[in-house]
């Protein structure tokens, strides 16, 4: 108990301790440097028969004995020691006093020699023993005034905001698992990020260069493939992940009960591209279908049209679309319904286009607002309802794209039972806004279709998946889970899924993933990811001088398990998150903070060793101008 009696009573004990530490050291003196007493005159008889009885009890028996004893009552003294606090004194000059006097304390015997001893060697042995246990006094009284403090040298707090992290590695049929380090009190130890249900959705965040593909994409396409997965990836830098899936089927294809097919939409090389129609008539079962590839083709021309749906214009030339489309689909059993096929039918003059769809009854309730428009020969507003289609569809008008798009070597049902696919479609960053409208019908005609009951397990790949605009993303993530349909996000950050897609549907996108890994990211995106990890309880100290007393409060606080500051800081191959788990296998871990261990030197090799797309048929301009060709003399028939 912190008594006034306690603490006076301890006190005794300590002064008493250090007073018989100091005369058991002078009668050591006395015992072994006689002779230099007997020259000074400083002995007496009564004296000597007080040291004759001290001698008996063993005290001098050996000559370190005595020293022993008076360091040993000289430490029990001083673990009374209580002196005031300071933060400008630090153990190093504590120890260097402490172990300076241990070394005069024990080296002075050098200058003692038990034959013969003068009084000069003796008052120097004296006095170098004697500043030893004076400096063992002050090195030790200097220690106890040093404020201890673990939170001194943690300038930013980096122990406090580490907390325990999954290590088990736990792996099923679809899992996704990272290897990892983390840091935990200031010992690196192993972990796992155990992505067990990938079908809950997965969002990969990280600025650019902080290591998304090479750290964590790249792995959930190749254990995926190893899992026996169908796959589609978009790869916004055509090749790098379509070499990537390319060669690891390569490698893993016989694992596969029924081997899967690769294919590849590459633009840019007809040579290394496959052709497909995503208008395929016989995937679309109803008006709704073309009336949900007309937006997304249109939106995708016209990203800032995802703020304004609902507006008039932007409706009506969603209709318009829907109509030609849907005309097409039924016009000769879908003969000429490809996207090439519908840019050039809505080229076509109003008189005769409109002659031409009124051969359908199902699309005359589409064209009716256009054709009264048209017939109060109110054209003003009928350029305004049609002609923004008319220019955004223009833009595709590329012989390059129509050879592509008006092809049929694959269908985008990937996770057929029967022909299950692996399936690559690559971006160009210099073409992003044409060729991703292209690939954004590509990616919302494929979902439609791979979101279905008693389909194989498939896996959806997005690298910079703002750059592509997919309906109903949303409704993807939260359905798909029954269906066996992971869906991989790629992001740089949440701010720039909010420019191309809205605030509420980003917040959407962001509430919902299950799985969320993120590297460096900054803003609003650190703040949303630090709130979803969590708050964990960290010591907390304060310290308080004054002119009597230091002290020293300790408490514990729930603060940021890692603060926003941490996340927009982290390194390349530093990721944060949170897992989901599965009623059937629950993770009681789910945060983690860490850095992903990555095989630098396995990786390389691999890489190098890779082997390039092939060639899938030579194509050459003439071919690709007769195939535009073609498409524009369908239409110019159509007409007559």
């Amino acid at each position: 108990m912190q008594t006034g009696e306690n603490e006076q009573a301890l006190r005794k004990i300590a002064d008493m301790s250090r007073f018989i530490a100091i005369t058991i050291l002078m009668l050591h003196f006395y015992f072994y440097c006689y002779g230099a007493f007997v020259e000074w005159k400083l002995t007496i008889p009564f004296t000597d028969q007080i040291m004759g009885n001290i001698s008996n009890t063993g005290l001098f028996v050996k000559f370190n004995y005595s020293k022993y004893w008076a360091l040993l009552l000289l430490i029990i003294s001083l673990m009374g020691v209580k002196g005031k606090k300071d933060d400008k004194l630090y153990y190093k000059a504590g120890f260097a006093y402490l172990i300076t006097g241990l070394i005069l304390y024990f080296f002075s015997n050098l200058l003692w020699n038990s034959s013969h001893i003068s009084h000069v060697s003796a008052i120097l042995y004296m006095a170098m023993t004697t500043a030893g246990f004076l400096l063992i006094i002050s090195g030790s009284t200097l220690i106890t005034r040093v404020i201890k403090s673990r939170l001194e040298g943690d300038i930013f707090n980096a122990d406090q905001e580490t907390f325990p992290q999954e290590e088990r590695l736990l792996e099923n049929e679809y899992s996704i698992n990272l290897p990892a380090k983390y840091l935990l009190k200031g010992k690196l130890r192993k972990s796992w990020i155990n992505i067990i249900n990938p079908f809950r959705g997965n969002l990969v965040m990280g600025t650019p260069g902080s290591g998304k593909s090479y750290f964590v994409i790249r792995h959930v396409i190749t254990q995926h493939i190893q899992k026996g997965f169908s796959m589609f990836v978009y790869d916004f830098k055509l090749p790098d992940l379509s070499i990537i899936v390319y060669n690891t089927w390569l490698k893993y294809k016989h694992l596969y009960k029924i081997e899967p097919k690769f294919y590849v939409i590459n633009f840019d090389d007809l040579n290394r591209t496959h052709r497909c129609n995503p208008l395929d008539p016989s995937l679309m079962t109803d008006v709704t279908d073309a009336a949900e590839s007309a937006r997304t083709i249109l939106i995708g021309l016209n990203r800032e049209w995802i703020k304004k749906q609902g507006d008039f214009f932007i409706e009506s030339a969603i209709n318009f679309v829907t109509a030609i489309i849907w005309f097409l689909k039924k016009y000769e059993d879908g003969k000429f319904c490809t996207l090439p096929h519908v840019i050039e039918l809505m080229q076509v003059d109003y008189e005769k286009l409109f002659t031409l769809l009124q051969q359908v009854k199902e699309v005359e309730v589409l064209i009716n607002p256009f054709i009264n428009a048209y017939k109060n020969e109110a054209m003003e507003q009928l350029e305004g309802q049609i002609a923004s289609a008319k220019v955004a569809m223009a833009r595709l008008s590329s012989p390059q794209l129509y050879y592509v798009l008006s092809g049929n070597d694959f269908s985008l049902d990937i996770n057929d039972p029967v022909k299950p696919k692996l399936v690559c479609m690559g971006n160009n960053p210099q073409k992003i806004q044409i060729y991703g409208a292209v690939l954004s019908l590509y990616v919302n005609r494929l979902v439609k279709l791979v979101n279905q009951k008693n389909k194989l397990k498939s896996s959806l790949i997005f690298d910079e998946f703002p750059t592509i605009y997919l309906n109903g993303i949303d409704s993807l993530i939260a359905t798909a889970r029954s269906n066996k349909v992971s869906t991989t996000l790629g992001i740089q950050d949440l701010s720039q899924l909010r420019k191309d897609y809205g605030r509420e549907q980003a917040d959407v996108i962001m509430g919902i993933v299950g799985n969320v890994i993120s590297g460096q990211v900054t803003g609003d995106t650190a703040k949303q990811l630090s709130d979803r990890v969590g708050r964990i309880m960290q010591d907390r100290e304060s310290i308080s001088i004054n002119s009597g007393d230091t002290s020293i409060s300790k408490s514990k606080q729930l603060e940021a398990a890692v603060p926003a500051s941490k996340i927009s800081s982290l390194s390349s191959g530093q990721f944060v998150g949170m897992v989901a788990d599965d009623p059937q296998e629950r993770i009681d871990l789910k945060a983690f903070h860490n850095e992903i261990l990555n095989d630098h030197d396995a990786l390389t090799k691999e890489t190098e060793g890779y082997q390039e797309i092939p060639e899938i048929r030579k194509i050459n301009q003439e071919l690709v101008e007769k195939c535009y060709l073609k498409i524009r003399s369908d239409i110019k028939n159509l007409e007559i």
